[in-house]
C-alpha cells in the first residue's frame, strides 16, 4: 500500500512545482549539496531541494523512475508526478478494498468506507489534473490541494478505530 505520506509527498511536490512555475527557480530553490546514490535528473533535484520537501532523499526516491527523471520541463514533470499519484492511490485503495472483505467492526468498515471514498476521489482528481495540466495550472494547484485534507482526514479515521493496516 503506498503510505499516506507518499501520496502527500506527490502533493507537496506538485504543489512545489507549480506554485512556483511563474516565478524564477534560483531565487526560490535554494543550492543544496545533497549526495545522489539515486538517479534524478536536474529538474528532480531542484524540486527535491526546495524549501517545501521536508525529505529530499526521500523525494528522490520517489521520483527515480526512468520517465520522471527524462521529464523536460515542469508541465511534464507534474504531469508524470500526477500519474505516479494515481497508480499509487490505485494500489492503496486496493489495499483498503481487501480489508473490507475481512470481518470487523461497524466502526472499522466505516472508516474503510471513507478512506474508499476518498482515494477514489484522489484518483480522479490526479487523472483529471493530469489531463488538464496544460491548460490551467492554476486551477489544478487548487484540485491537488483539495486531495491531501481527504486523505488526511483518512487516516485519522483509521487511527481512531485502530484499523490494522499494511
Amino acid at each position: 500500500m503506498a503510505p499516506p505520506n507518499q501520496l502527500c509527498l506527490v502533493l507537496v511536490i506538485f504543489l512545489s512545482v507549480f506554485s512556483l512555475s511563474y516565478l524564477s527557480t534560483s531565487a526560490i530553490i535554494p543550492k543544496a549539496n545533497v549526495s545522489l546514490s539515486i538517479p534524478s535528473s536536474k529538474l528532480v533535484e531542484n524540486l527535491c531541494n526546495g524549501k517545501a520537501i521536508q525529505d529530499c532523499r526521500f523525494c528522490l526516491k520517489a521520483l527515480s523512475t526512468p520517465e520522471v527523471i527524462a521529464a523536460m520541463d515542469k508541465t511534464q514533470l507534474g504531469t508524470l508526478i500526477m500519474k505516479l499519484g494515481a497508480a499509487n492511490a490505485k494500489a492503496t485503495l486496493n489495499v483498503y478494498n481487501e480489508i473490507i472483505k475481512k470481518p470487523g467492526s461497524p466502526q472499522a468498515l466505516e472508516a474503510l468506507n471513507y478512506c474508499v471514498e476518498a482515494y477514489k476521489y484522489a484518483i480522479l482528481s490526479f487523472e483529471m489534473v493530469s489531463s488538464k495540466l496544460v491548460e490551467d495550472s492554476q486551477t489544478t494547484n487548487y484540485d491537488v490541494a483539495v486531495i491531501g485534507p481527504e486523505i488526511a482526514n483518512c487516516e485519522k479515521e483509521l487511527i481512531n478505530v485502530k484499523v490494522q493496516a499494511p
